[in-house]
């Protein structure tokens, strides 16, 4: 029999739209129903169809849309009596509403286009020069807007810089109707330079980064403006994956202001993608723009909107819970914060089948290292506002427990955040000397250029806490800083 072959260009993504959600979220209930009346297991149901039983999986819950022609057939196998073709129609048809008319104002870019010298042109950042682009798809945290968690290649880096140049052109941007439709090839191709991109900005020394992908952001709305309603979903997941790229990426260089203005953007556009995992993403990364801020209560505000969103979700309420910890720890909150780092750890043990829907990249060790680096970094807030030594040791295993998590060649920014972490742990438990003895080789080996903004802020705060007790190791660690 036949397998589910790969979404032709012109469809909808494997994922709902934010609108058409719940009337898939229905359709899926009823087929689960009108299975189990007839007796069969997902795994039945599928190889009646061609699908394995992870595509049913993923249609009961929701999370995957299915054309017509498949509803009348599953419709015809279990016996429905027209009741999923009909269900079927209702949740195309409240799927399409959303996407039918855009207002300009969701079309207009975070970022007005800049000036020749601000953007950099089409093959200023070739893959097949200066990144590596993933073989596949998913790949660090990006879906396949067209095919979803099923996975496809990327082209090669030749035919990725051709597409990438071809998609990006002067000519595109200028008359957008006159390009041709998203096709597969250049969705795996703009996706896997995403990933590139990201990853070149964790390593660091990638000028320019951040304005190639919202060039990329740029052409991909010229095209949403365009695009008959059918076609505009895997755009729209595109520009909020761009969106909350770039916004990390200037959050990263210290630029808070416009990475502020990418995550709203992205927010909208991963709202009518229905690309949950962006929109908790940007909500956890709002959340952080608004403790650099100072601003705990609009930190927690973001924090309470991912439970809103993604309900019922443990992933999703792991992100909240630590979210809400650190929002707690900068006001002195010392047990409302501990008990929030409670309920996310609590919130890992839940983690199943839903949440491999939700965000089918996601690993449990990434999520409980994503906890732990949160909940030390509250803990030792708390620590350090109440010198504490009790919760600076508790900071330190969190610490050290992520940075257990952290392959030896993963992450590198995250990684010397984490050893600044941990030095800051040991000086608020009074241990200076320990602090400048791990943290000196860290600094020493980091690149060259400037550090990530939030490595930045961490750094500041371990100065200032030396600098009140121990002059001599705030000099010092100046001095490391510097070199």
């Amino acid at each position: 029999m036949q397998r589910n072959r790969v979404a032709p260009a012109a469809a909808l993504p494997a994922s709902p739209t934010g609108q058409g959600q719940g009337a898939w979220r229905e359709f899926g209930a009823r087929v689960r129903h009108w299975r189990r009346r007839a007796g069969l297991t997902q795994a039945q149901l599928g190889a009646g169809i061609g699908y394995d039983h992870t595509a049913v999986s993923k249609i009961e819950h929701g999370a995957r849309r299915v054309a017509p022609r498949t509803a009348d057939r599953i419709d015809g196998l279990l016996g429905a009596g027209g009741d999923l073709s009909a269900a079927c129609l209702h949740a195309e048809t409240a799927e399409l509403s959303a996407l039918d008319s855009f207002s300009p104002a969701l079309l207009r870019p975070p970022l007005p286009a800049g000036a020749p010298a601000a953007v950099p042109p089409a093959d200023a950042v070739l893959p097949a020069a200066v990144l590596p682009s993933p073989a596949r798809l998913p790949d660090y945290g990006l879906l396949c807007p067209l095919h979803g968690a099923e996975g496809c290649e990327v082209p090669g880096p030749a035919e990725l810089a051709a597409r990438y140049a071809e998609f990006c052109s002067p000519k595109v941007l200028v008359d957008p109707a006159a390009a041709p439709p998203l096709d597969a090839g250049t969705a795996h191709a703009l996706t896997g330079l995403l990933a590139a991109h990201l990853r070149a900005g964790e390593i660091g020394g990638r000028p320019g980064l951040a304005a190639a992908v919202e060039r990329t952001l740029h052409a991909v709305l010229a095209r949403l403006a365009t695009a008959p309603a059918a076609r505009r979903a895997p755009l729209a997941r595109l520009a909020a994956e761009h969106a909350h790229a770039a916004g990390a990426l200037r959050m990263q260089d210290g630029r808070n202001a416009t990475a502020m203005a990418c995550y709203d953007r992205a927010l909208t556009w991963a709202g009518l993608a229905g690309d949950l995992a962006t929109q908790v993403g940007t909500l956890s990364d709002l959340s952080i723009l608004a403790r650099l801020d100072g601003d705990p209560q609009a930190a927690l505000g973001y924090a309470r909107e991912i439970d809103r969103i993604a309900p019922g979700r443990p992933w999703a309420g792991a992100m909240d819970r630590v979210s809400r910890a650190r929002a707690y720890a900068l006001t002195g909150d010392v047990r409302a914060a501990v008990r929030q780092i409670g309920l996310a750890r609590a919130h890992l043990e839940h983690i199943g089948t839903q949440d491999e829907v939700d965000v089918p990249w996601l690993s449990i060790a990434s999520m409980r290292m994503r906890v732990e680096s949160a909940a030390a970094a509250a803990l030792r807030d708390l620590a350090a506002a109440g010198d504490d030594l009790r919760l600076a040791r508790r900071a330190l295993s969190a610490t050290e427990t992520a940075l257990s998590l952290l392959g030896p060649n993963q992450l590198p920014a995250s990684r010397l955040l984490f050893i600044v972490r941990a030095a800051d742990c040991h000086a608020c438990a009074h241990d200076p000397r320990t602090a400048l003895e791990i943290l000196a080789p860290a600094l020493e080996a980091a690149p060259a250029t400037a550090l990530p903004a939030l490595v930045e802020h961490e750094l500041r705060g371990l100065r200032g806490r030396l600098a009140a007790h121990e002059p001599r190791a705030a000099h010092r660690l100046a001095e490391l800083a510097r070199s």
